[in-house]
């Protein structure tokens, strides 16, 4: 049967999905498919085939940094596919060479080698590797509520999702609890605690490694576990401990990276400079593009040690050719300043909400990547997640997109992250929607105390 590659009127949302649920895996660990199939991106919007509109404040996977099909990143993906889309991963493109530059130029030094990949458990992958390789060592210690990537390495150090029926882990990865400071796991406050989640991880590390600490990988502010943002000195306390081990440092820059939280990179906030850095959702602006960047240094001890690592889209011209582009609007469209001033809008927005709405126990986050918890309760902090289920449905049947985040049992999240493009009156209206659909949601479903 001859099957049209383009919907129709005939062709509507039910059949299609339908035919999702034939044909596709579902990947979604039980929440299924949302319920409309996209035909269009523009900005912060989206329409369905139905004609219907949605606010998308979770840019999409978090790479539409610069909003949907964004002109420059059309023109630059046409620019490509006329000259060349893919090469040998030993033929280099003018797009790759002049990326790297351009990195190296936006990092404060030693950062100057770029490597370019397809995905951020790729640059993850890749940064674990020249670590390792780098130090002759190779126990990797990362966060409680982390997430790095699924592939088989990144799983390892991804202390987030469970691992149910995933095999044994590998041997030489540890955790250390989260910087959680709404929900400190020792039950402690800052900053009189003094960095006793990192003193107590690092013990914990101490009486398991057998003597072969390679690196500690981070994220800035952990997304996935919740935006969970680590307190001010953090990350200074943590350099020096991992300095202290002679261990390397790696920061996950996958979601916080190139203006999302009002900074080009976040880790000019946290006042630390990693040994590598792991780029990839916001280079892209939605096309598949990574980076590691280290030091010319760790490049050459990895090298002595036999380095290699080729990949068959490794340096590819196109997602390159793209990447300048959204590093072109970043810097000419004043996007990352601008970031810094939506973001601290929708999060005065947000913090309005909890004044009115007890659900809502905490807004947290900076720039355009904020995080809001609901609660049960405010003085036991039980998670309302099937409130906040319902809550997250119908935002989304009124038209706007947001991302749960529920860590098992034991929290639910929202990661609040439109593209920076956003305009204040989509703002406006996005926070309309979430005032409705609480209010809404808690009418027909009140909490019981």
């Amino acid at each position: 049967m001859h099957h049209s590659n383009t919907p129709s009127p005939g062709r509507d949302q039910a059949d299609l999905l339908e035919r999702a649920s034939r044909y596709l895996i579902d990947y979604s660990r039980g929440t299924g498919f949302f319920p409309m199939v996209i035909v269009e991106g523009r900005g912060t919007v989206l329409r369905d085939l139905a004609g219907r509109e949605y606010l998308d404040f979770g840019s999409g996977q978090m790479c539409a940094t610069i909003g949907h099909n964004h002109p420059r990143m059309v023109e630059a993906l046409r620019r490509s596919a006329e000259r060349v889309l893919h090469l040998d991963a030993r033929l280099l493109g003018a797009a790759t060479i002049l990326l790297a530059e351009r990195l190296a130029a936006l990092l404060p030094w030693p950062l100057e080698k770029a490597v370019f990949l397809s995905t951020g458990a790729e640059a993850n992958e890749m940064a674990l590797k020249l670590a390792r390789m780098a130090t002759g060592r190779y126990e990797i210690v990362g966060l409680v509520r982390s997430f790095h990537g699924l592939t088989a390495g990144t799983l390892q150090a991804t202390f987030n999702y469970r691992r149910t029926n995933t095999g044994p882990g590998a041997p030489g990865y540890y955790a250390m609890p989260a910087p959680y400071c709404y929900r400190c796991p020792l039950g402690l406050t800052f900053p009189a605690c003094s960095f006793q989640c990192l003193t107590l991880g690092f013990q914990l590390v101490d009486a398991q490694s057998s003597g072969s600490l390679a690196a500690v990988i981070v994220e800035p502010i952990l997304s996935s576990g919740g935006i969970i943002e680590p307190p001010p000195g953090y990350f200074q306390e943590l350099r020096r401990m991992a300095v202290e081990r002679e261990m390397l440092l790696i920061l996950d820059e996958a979601q916080t990276g190139l203006g999302r939280v009002g900074a080009w990179f976040a880790f000019q906030q946290d006042g630390v400079v990693p040994d590598l850095l792991a780029l990839s959702k916001t280079l892209g602006g939605g096309v598949p593009i990574s980076a590691t960047v280290t030091s010319a240094d760790i490049e050459e001890r990895a090298r002595a040690r036999g380095f290699g690592h080729i990949t068959s889209h490794v340096s590819d011209p196109m997602p390159s050719e793209v990447a300048l582009a959204v590093l072109d609007a970043l810097e000419q469209e004043g996007l990352v300043a601008q970031a810094a001033e939506r973001g601290a809008y929708l999060k005065a927005q947000l913090q309005a909400l909890q004044a009115r709405h007890e659900i809502i126990g905490d807004v947290r986050g900076r720039g355009l990547l904020l995080g809001v918890e609901f609660v049960r309760d405010r003085a036991t902090k039980a998670p309302a997640t099937a409130e906040g289920l319902a809550i997250t449905a119908a935002c989304r049947e009124r038209g706007l997109l947001v991302h749960p985040q529920q860590v098992r049992d034991l929290s639910f999240s929202w990661r609040v992250a439109p593209p920076l493009t956003v305009s204040t009156e989509e703002i406006d209206r996005a926070v309309a929607i979430v005032d409705e659909a609480i209010t809404t949601v808690l009418a027909r479903q009140p909490i019981a105390h």
